[in-house]
């Protein structure tokens, strides 16, 4: 564990052991790309950019500028965001096991989702505008139990793409035997 309680990884390459989540050591951890924390922290830096100018000009220019000040608010929560949400992308993490795919998130709450290959009944690849403008895509995979569906955000889509196939592969292999 690092000093503000996250996962160590190896080298900046995403990968650790799996040891630290209580997981099997045959784990190979990888982490998400950088681009799903730049597009977040583009929209933290859109949405309360413009609720600073807005908080700092309207009271400013109707009440006089001392009331600009209440800008502070939301810039300070703008600083907070960032930070906040760098945490939160280092937190999300998937590995590909035989039998298994494991998903692992979470800050304060972690939360580890185990998906059985042989469970899985759909895996998609989705990519909003916004995603495809920063070449981007989630794979999305469902079960049986609505409860297990998993998401892994922010993936390029070539990796996405390769997941979903072998995860379609894995499932079909696994679920013959049902």
């Amino acid at each position: 564990m690092g000093p503000d309680g996250e996962a160590a990884t190896e080298a900046g390459t995403g990968t650790g052991t799996g040891a630290e989540a209580g997981t099997t050591v045959d784990a190979e951890w990888i982490a998400l790309p950088p681009g799903l924390l730049r597009v977040r922290r583009l929209l933290l830096v859109v949405w309360l950019g413009l609720l600073t100018l807005a908080t700092g000009l309207v009271p400013g220019l109707l009440a006089g500028p001392g009331w600009a000040a209440f800008a502070v608010l939301p810039l300070a929560l703008l600083v907070w965001g960032w930070v906040m949400l760098k945490r939160n992308w280092r937190s999300w993490r998937y590995a590909e096991r035989s039998d298994d795919l494991l998903i692992s998130r979470g800050v304060l709450w972690r939360q580890e989702t185990v998906v059985p290959y042989g469970r899985m009944q759909l895996v998609e690849v989705t990519s909003g505008p916004l995603e495809r403008h920063f070449g981007l895509a989630s794979v999305q995979l469902h079960t049986a139990a609505a409860a297990t569906d998993a998401t892994i955000p922010g993936l390029d889509p070539a990796e996405a793409e390769r997941l979903r196939d072998r995860l379609t592969e894995l499932g079909e292999a696994r679920s013959a035997g049902l």
